[in-house]
């Protein structure tokens, strides 16, 4: 599965990192890619993965998925 999310509160490479990385440490994700310029993530993931855990995932750094 993918899903696209929009993110607020990304401004730089440092930022689409920390995302990143804490979306991929959640068990089923198999890849995140974070784009501070265009405010999104786009997330690659088994079904058992589910939007509140991504949107946790996102809070955790700081970010607030819109």
């Amino acid at each position: 599965m993918e899903t696209v999310l929009k993110v607020i509160g990304m401004s730089c490479e440092h930022c689409e990192r920390h995302t990143k990385n804490e979306l991929e440490e959640i068990t089923g994700v198999q890849s995140a890619v974070a784009s501070h310029s265009s405010g999104q993530v786009v997330i690659k993931h088994d079904e058992s993965v589910s939007l509140k855990e991504m949107k946790a995932a996102i809070a955790e750094v700081g970010y607030e998925v819109v």
